[in-house]
């Protein structure tokens, strides 16, 4: 349900954080992983299934809106989530 804006004790602007700061330009990470970097966790931390929902709705927009800074990996098998990283700019 709808909240109304004066409700909230403090609004601050909607920002995304740049790619370079949250992913190692070396790694690969799958969306659940980039999910809790972004929230400051480490990849491997783990959580309910009802917390991780809640971190993918944040993570999918970010991956949409960095797209052209990352890179994707296929999956080892269909099973499996694919990984992303930072696109090499050299």
């Amino acid at each position: 349900m709808p909240r109304q804006k004066s409700s909230f004790d403090r609004l601050r602007p909607f920002e995304f954080r740049e790619p370079a700061d949250v992913l190692d330009p070396d790694a690969m990470y799958t969306v659940y992983e980039i999910a809790r970097l972004l929230q400051g966790l480490e990849p491997d931390t783990e959580l309910d299934v009802e917390t991780e929902g809640i971190l993918l709705d944040w993570a999918i927009p970010w991956l949409v809106t960095n797209a052209d800074e990352l890179c994707f990996g296929d999956p080892e098998s269909d099973d499996e989530p694919g990984h992303y990283g930072l696109l090499d700019t050299e």
